[in-house]
């Protein structure tokens, strides 16, 4: 019986198996608000899952592939940076322009949360050059990923110059091994999305977002618009053809999975995946996805800059056109320190209240705001910003396909698992 029920979930599509599991953790959650907290437990094991693997799952795989790599590699990272940059410099702009066309009003209370926002942009650096020279330990244990892309990044180089061929078969044995881990994790989605679902629809998490609907609906225009009209329109801008078939599958199978997790960080394996079935250079998304997952935050910047204009319109601060612009910078900036985690963004929004002069008590209340509306919100900012991650990873490379003329349109829709 086993064998038939593991035979018959092969053959059904894993994102069908997930919507069928988000239906029934709904139900679950409407009809028997009693078991709640025993479905809780296999949402909370699937992201711990997930966040647990994604480290070593990172650094083992960019070193493998640092190490197996040839002189010549065709791998290039140049262009999907400048797409993370650009395409989180839009964002904002997005975000920017909604907050002048529907103004927001806070209901400001003080924040109960515990958080040490940075004082500035230039400490936001600091703080992402520091992390480059963690100590690999440190950055493994605390899921710091430019610190362990940069350890792997050096020790793939040490291993390729001075690693033995049965050293580097080995290191390759142990990424093959890692992913293997991954899948099944993977597998356990449907499960892990009921639990997660169930959670979020049994909290009362959701009325507490009554009294902030106009700017929640300016945030969630802005996810949508940069998700599903300003990204299609970069993609199809560098590969030329319909960047829809593309949008929906990193949406469909990397946002789903981001919405519910609300952590960049706990998608990365989600995304390795997904990039493996697009048929992408590994020596490119190995890298590129979990640098991503640090720097690629177009939903950051959205809630930053929205959230700051609306502490602006809500104290009265008249923001003119320059000044507008800095704050997209200091966004775009801002985000790519944000952390890949719940709720990471929020901590960023006092720096760009200082771009208005709003003091640090008011700031702080900002962000307690954005703590209130972070149960939907949140949710939403990371799908967008972890299904860009794949996203602008396969445009680049899909960019050189149709550059050399090799781009096919089947090669926008992943092969199935």
């Amino acid at each position: 019986m086993f064998t038939s029920i593991k035979n018959y979930l092969s053959r059904v599509a894993l994102i069908k198996q997930i919507a069928v599991g988000l239906v029934i953790g709904i139900l679950i959650a409407v009809f028997v608000p009693s078991l709640v907290p025993v479905l809780t437990i296999f949402g909370d094991l699937f992201v711990r899952a997930l966040k647990g693997v994604a480290p070593v799952l990172v650094f083992f795989l960019v070193m493998n592939a640092m190490a197996q790599k040839k002189e010549g590699g065709d791998a290039n990272m140049k262009p999907v940076i400048i797409l993370y940059l650009i395409g989180t410099f839009c964002a904002s702009l997005v975000g920017v322009t909604l907050s002048f066309l529907f103004p927001s009003t806070l209901h400001l209370q003080i924040a109960d949360a515990e958080v040490n926002p940075p004082s500035g942009i230039v400490e936001v650096l600091h703080n992402l050059i520091l992390s480059v020279v963690d100590n690999p330990v440190s950055a493994l244990l605390n899921a710091n990923y430019i610190g362990i892309l940069a350890w792997a990044i050096i020790m793939g180089i040490a291993f390729r110059s001075a690693g033995t061929a049965g050293t580097k078969a080995f290191l390759d044995d142990i990424a093959k091994c890692i992913t293997v881990v991954v899948q099944w994790v993977i597998r356990c989605a449907p499960i892990g999305i009921m639990g997660l679902v169930a959670q979020s629809v049994g909290t009362s998490g959701l009325s507490a977002l009554l009294g902030y609907i106009q700017l929640l609906g300016v945030l969630i225009t802005a996810y949508f618009f940069v998700a599903l009209v300003m990204n299609p329109f970069i993609v199809f801008l560098n590969i030329r053809k319909n960047p829809y078939p593309l949008v929906w599958a990193t949406i469909r199978e990397s946002g789903v999975y981001a919405f519910f997790t609300r952590s960049s960080a706990a998608n990365i394996p989600v995304n390795l995946n997904l990039c493996k079935r697009l048929g992408l250079n590994p020596d490119t998304y190995t890298i590129s996805i979990p640098l991503g997952a640090t720097i690629n935050m177009a939903g950051a910047s959205i809630t930053i800059s929205v959230l700051a204009l609306a502490a602006a319109h809500t104290l009265g601060i008249e923001v003119d056109l320059p000044t507008a612009l800095l704050l997209c910078i200091v966004s775009t900036i801002g985000a790519c320190g944000a952390s890949g985690v719940a709720g990471g963004s929020l901590l960023l929004i006092p720096v760009a209240c200082a771009s208005f002069g709003i003091g640090n008590d008011i700031a702080m209340q900002v962000v307690g705001v954005g703590f209130v509306i972070s149960v939907l919100e949140d949710a939403c900012e990371t799908a967008l910003n972890s299904s860009s991650d794949v996203l602008f990873t396969a445009t680049a490379e899909f960019a050189q396909r149709a550059k050399a003329g090799t781009l096919k349109s089947s090669d926008l829709t992943p092969r199935r698992q």
